[in-house]
């Protein structure tokens, strides 16, 4: 037993690195020897076939393409639409499983291969990964078994003493990933949207581990990152990037109508959704800091106006439920995105082509496509 007990971190060390160089091959290959499938149908078709096809029987996979392993922020994005859409069964096997793997690990990380190795990508720890993890729990419904709470405790206690600080405020000198995994950021909106939602979550399932109110959050980024149009991306700049501006009102971390409706005209005045929804963000006002190899030489305009599908699923939520006269054409043109391309692919460039860049190619099939299926449907016009 103590062999085996002072096995365990060689033998995770072991796993993270095969994870990693298996994610690494798995991009490698299917970026020059492999060709974009494409699906019939109109854009609601082709977007169910590609979530039937990320069901295996045991977890969902993030995409058809290199991503086919479980990413937590990916699955904990669509893990509410999953449930709207009958797929409660699927979402608590996928969390069964999952969980499984991080007590088996003694860690909640972003990533799990189908083996079961867990692991962060990129390398640095992720803030985002465990608020999205109970944010599943949480919207599915998924009961926690004594030892899971015990874990998810510890987790979150680990947590708060890692990433922030004893007013409950991210760390400033801590480097993690989080959505926009290309940059570094100052104290994003984004993390601290996602730390609020750790807090909601944390709160109602009564891990008590976690000792702030989530209208700390609330209060954080409306004093340090709201702008009178919109939440700046980190409190470096006064930058617009759609996962900073769209996920705190996404996740009702702030459920403030005026300042949605700021934000959305701020997007429509810019042509932030044109021609199709919606772009990263704008040109950087000031140059940004880039991760090692996901730079503009080596991945240019990865994260800067590129088209992302997931923050046009954000952006075309937020139209919905807050009566926006612009769903209807933004619904309509990100449909036509989807049959352009006759899959639901990860990113594109700003007119709406396949992204391809030195050392990188958007992947197809995302998991994704459940926040689009989760929408209203609006009429079309028949093809002729």
């Amino acid at each position: 037993m103590l062999y085996l007990s002072a096995m365990k971190p060689l033998i995770r060390g072991i796993g993270i690195i095969f994870g990693t160089l298996h994610a690494e091959y798995r991009q490698l290959y299917n970026r020059y020897f492999t060709d974009i499938e494409r699906f019939k149908g109109d854009a609601r078709a082709i977007s169910q076939q590609v979530l039937d096809r990320l069901w295996y029987g045991d977890f969902y996979r993030t995409s058809l393409g290199h991503y086919n392993f479980f990413w937590m922020r990916d699955f904990g994005t669509v893990a509410e639409s999953l449930v709207r859409l009958n797929q409660t069964t699927h979402v608590h096997h996928t969390l069964r499983w999952a969980l499984r793997h991080y007590r088996k690990a003694g860690r909640v990380k972003l990533c799990i291969d189908k083996a079961g190795n867990v692991f962060n990508a990129p390398g640095k720890p992720s803030i985002d990964a465990l608020p999205w993890l109970l944010h599943s729990i949480v919207v599915s419904g998924y009961q926690l078994n004594p030892r899971e709470i015990a874990f998810l405790s510890h987790e979150v206690s680990r947590f708060v003493d890692k990433f922030l600080t004893e007013t409950g405020d991210v760390k400033k000198d801590v480097r993690y990933a989080e959505m926009r995994d290309a940059v570094y950021y100052d104290r994003s909106a984004y993390a601290t949207a996602l730390v609020g939602r750790l807090a909601q979550c944390a709160k109602q399932l009564k891990l008590n581990a976690f000792p702030f109110e989530p209208s700390v959050y609330s209060e954080l980024l409306t004093f340090h990152y709201w702008t009178g149009e919109y939440f700046r991306a980190d409190r470096a700049s006064q930058t617009f990037s759609a996962d900073s501006a769209l996920l705190p009102f996404f996740l009702r971390i702030v459920e403030d109508e005026e300042m949605v409706n700021k934000t959305l005209d701020y997007i429509t005045k810019k042509k932030l959704n044109k021609p199709y929804p919606m772009r990263y963000g704008e040109v950087p006002k000031k140059k940004l800091r880039y991760r090692f190899g996901m730079g503009p030489i080596s991945m240019p305009n990865y994260t800067e106006t590129s088209l992302w599908t997931w923050h046009a699923t954000y952006y075309l939520h937020l139209l919905t439920r807050y009566k926006r006269p612009e769903y209807e054409l933004n619904y309509k043109q990100f449909c036509k995105l989807i049959e352009r391309h006759g899959t639901y692919p990860e990113l594109t460039n700003p007119d709406g082509s396949w992204y391809y860049a030195p050392f990188y190619k958007a992947d197809p099939g995302m998991v994704w496509a459940a926040l689009f299926l989760e929408l209203p449907e609006v009429e079309r016009p028949a093809k002729p």
